[in-house]
Parts: structure tokens; C-alpha cells; sequence
């Protein structure tokens, strides 16, 4: 059954990245893809070739082949298994859940103090075995993190709502650049978690500001990363499904 929400008008008739922009960014993309394979297939060991090949076919929606590159290079350089938190978003989005649960898992070994970590523990675990299984299984954090991400796991643990989240980062005394940075995390996981626990047309209202966020897509890798995260997921939201 087709569902024809507002979001998805939305997105037909004002979509949050100008058309210009998107066939711009989706051309880059298609061409870092195209270079990449072209050094893989001179060298099959080219382990940044996959990294990057792995970044772009991600950013592109193509998941199964994303996680796919980043398994390889874990593969070629087994040191890099327990830090690569791309590799478990990839398995997520390729419906991989337990390995992806399994990589943030093992990154809490390697990065004790992020719970954006936690956070994608938690949505591989409800996806792989359901919210009380993910609730149960929520990672540990002794040390406080940056907000808004404590916050988000209160959200989880049933201490806060959505709409708490979003109010706390719009009353917090903060510079601009601060403030927007608080504001992208905090519509991009409580726009996430909507979409987790199925309700599609408020995950695809809050992912929309997530994507309109102007420090993210400019702010450097890990961010810019996030900023597709939440670009493709609310693509995958707002674009009819083909019958």
C-alpha cells in the first residue's frame, strides 16, 4: 500500500537539498565510486581505495555494497575491526543487524566515553531483537558525553521525550555555532529513533531539519558522515516505493 504523507510532498515540491545541489553532489559521488574501482582493480589491496569507494556507495544508498568494501577492509587490516563505526552504520542500513550491533559493541572497547556509539548499539539491537532486548542491553557510559547525546539515551531509557530533547538544545544558552551543532545530533537521533520504532511521517518531519542543518555537511568527516546518514534515511522515507 502507498502512502502518500506530507512529507513525501514535501519532498516533491520543496525537497531539503535544491535539485542543482543533489545532482552535483550525486555526480561527485558516482565519480569518487568510478575512481575508486579503477585503483581497487590495479591494486586489490588498496585499502583507502575501499575506504573511499565504501564512503561514496554508502552516501549513494547502496548499502549491501558499502558494507561489503568496509568488511574488505577490515579483511586486508585486521587492526582496523574494532574502530570502524562505519563499517556497523553500513551493516545497519544493509540490514545486517547483529553484526552491526556486534561492531558498536566492540568500539565501546575501543571508545568508552561515546554514546553516539551506544546510540547505534541500540538501534541495531531493536532492529536485530526488539525495543525491551535493546533497552535491556543499553551500553554503560561512566564518563558524561556532549549533550544532546545523553539526553537521547535518556529518550531510550523512557527518562525524557522527543520533544524534550529537541526544546532542551533550543533553550541551551549556547553561540550559534554550538547551538547548531546540538541541533543537528539532536533531529538527527530523535529522527532516527522515530523511524525505528515505525512511525515514519514524524521520523521523516524531524529528519527533514536534521538534513537543512547547515554546520553539518560542512563541519568534517565524522559529521559530514551523519549528515548523510540522516539525508539517506530520509530518503529512503519520503521516495514512493516502486510497486
Amino acid at each position: 500500500m502507498r502512502l502518500l504523507t506530507l512529507a513525501l510532498l514535501l519532498a516533491a515540491d520543496d525537497p531539503p537539498i535544491p535539485a542543482g545541489q543533489r545532482l552535483h553532489m550525486d555526480q561527485e559521488l558516482d565519480a569518487a565510486i568510478e575512481k575508486a574501482t579503477a585503483t581497487i582493480k590495479e591494486n586489490s589491496k588498496a585499502i583507502d581505495a575501499y575506504s573511499s569507494r565504501g564512503d561514496a556507495l554508502f552516501k549513494r544508498g547502496r548499502f549491501t555494497e558499502a558494507a561489503d568494501d568496509y568488511e574488505k577492509m577490515v579483511e586486508l587490516d585486521p587492526k582496523l575491526d574494532t574502530g570502524h563505526w562505519r563499517r556497523g552504520i553500513a551493516c545497519f542500513y544493509a540490514g545486517r543487524f547483529e553484526k552491526a550491533a556486534r561492531q558498536f559493541e566492540i568500539y565501546h572497547s575501543f571508545d568508552d566515553v561515546d554514546r553516539e556509539n551506544g546510540i547505534w548499539r541500540y538501534f541495531s539491537q531493536y532492529k536485530a531483537a526488539g525495543k525491551d532486548k535493546a533497552k535491556a542491553g543499553l551500553l554503560k557510559y561512566a564518563k558524561d558525553d556532549r549533550q544532546p547525546f545523553p539526553a537521547v539515551y535518556q529518550l531510550f531509557e523512557g527518562k525524557r521525550r522527543a520533544d524534550q530533547v529537541l526544546a532542551d538544545v533550543e533553550a541551551a544558552k549556547l553561540g550559534d555555532d554550538e547551538k547548531e551543532q546540538r541541533r543537528f545530533y539532536a533531529y538527527l537521533y530523535v529522527g532516527l529513533n522515530a523511524a525505528v520504532e515505525g512511525r515514519a511521517e514524524e521520523a521523516a518531519t524531524v529528519l527533514r531539519k536534521a538534513v537543512e542543518n547547515k554546520w553539518a555537511p560542512q563541519a568534517g568527516y565524522g559529521p559530514e558522515y551523519m549528515w548523510h546518514v540522516g539525508r539517506v534515511h530520509y530518503d529512503l522515507l519520503v521516495t514512493p516505493k516502486k510497486d
